[in-house]
């Protein structure tokens, strides 16, 4: 097998980063981050030894069933050379033979309407899901909002926002609202703003081990923004620079002075940081699929939508099942976990 290692990992670290469809999640540290998993890198190459195509795989054993593979974001390559999708394909099920996996799962950043790249893996035998339209219907979020920055200055980027946004930029500055650039430290009040946010909008948290693990992994790659009204913290962004993109992964707000706009503030500071560092994107991340006023949901879409981001379809899942009645049985199990998981939480209480 054509995988990373020690001798060729700068050679990829350089591939990724120079790479047009670069993604944090196809990184070395990230495969750090995710420590629970086992972190494989396979890789094509020309006749030269250039590397012309990469896929990083998370591997986890799942208790009964065997091993998972599961690919986030990749992979990074000319996504329509059929030659080199083949090639990746085959050191992908070679890893399978390896570690006696069940199903490969990847999310790749495909946009929906890529009518050529749905032929081509279907040739190479990968079946597609792409009817998810909710968060938790997903590993990673189907749709999203980018903001195209390529070529363009601060004014310009400014000026095509929706009139609300930027003027809920000018209100944060001219009611005092202070972003500053964070530290390590400052990750313990960026996590305890997230546990209010979190008991607002009904979603769990992540420890605050994790966020300091991202911190220490992915290093310089992390920006993180706090913001501050009378010199306390009221809400913050953890952002990911990684290649020719910067990607906003995390938000929290506490329930005090929202009124004063500094989400709208935080957001235009991290698209300045994007554009001042030369970057061709910034990715707003997930929203949902439904776009409808009455979902609850709808208000960060509006949100992300005021910045003249595009709203962004990708493919969704595309795999392949090694072991098909492992798979389904599999499945089975995870829908029963869900059920009753969601009814224990019921009965507590937490759902309303």
């Amino acid at each position: 097998m054509n995988l990373v290692n020690e001798k060729n990992i700068e050679k990829y670290n350089e591939f990724l980063k120079k790479h047009d469809r670069c993604n944090f999640q196809q990184s070395v540290e990230w495969g750090k981050v995710k420590e629970a998993w086992k972190n494989e890198i396979v890789l094509a190459e020309d006749k030269d030894g250039n590397i012309v195509g990469a896929i990083s795989v998370l591997i986890r054993k799942i208790p009964i069933f065997g091993n998972m593979m599961y690919v986030s974001r990749g992979p990074i390559c000319d996504i329509h050379d059929k030659k080199v999708l083949e090639d990746l394909t085959n050191e992908l099920k070679e890893l399978a033979k390896k570690y006696k996996a069940f199903i490969l799962k990847m999310e790749p950043d495909v946009k929906s309407d890529d009518e050529e790249f749905r032929e081509i893996v279907k040739e190479l035998g990968y079946k597609i899901k792409d009817d998810a339209k909710n968060f938790s219907e997903a590993i990673q979020p189907r749709y999203v909002f980018r903001l195209d920055l390529k070529g363009k200055t601060e004014d310009e980027v400014f000026k095509a926002f929706h009139q609300k946004t930027r003027y809920n930029v000018r209100l944060a500055t001219k009611k005092g609202v202070v972003i500053k650039e964070g530290t390590r430290e400052d990750l313990k009040d960026f996590h305890e703003i997230m546990k209010v946010t979190g008991k607002r909008d009904d979603f769990i948290i992540r420890p605050l081990s994790y966020f300091e693990k991202m911190y220490d992994e992915l290093g310089e790659h992390v920006h993180l923004l706090m913001a501050y009204y009378e010199d306390k913290p009221i809400s913050g962004i953890f952002n990911i620079d990684y290649g020719n993109k910067v990607w906003y992964l995390y938000g929290a707000s506490s329930n005090e002075h929202r009124n004063l706009m500094p989400n709208y503030l935080l957001q235009w500071e991290g698209i300045k940081y994007a554009i001042d560092q030369g970057k061709d994107m910034y990715d707003f991340r997930g929203v949902v699929g439904v776009v409808d006023e009455s979902h609850p949901q709808y208000g960060l879409y509006r949100f992300k939508k005021g910045f003249d981001a595009e709203f962004t379809e990708f493919i969704g899942e595309i795999y392949i099942k090694f072991k098909p009645l492992t798979y389904k049985l599999y499945k089975f199990s995870e829908k029963m976990f869900k059920m009753i998981r969601w009814t224990i939480r019921k009965l507590k209480g937490e759902l309303k």
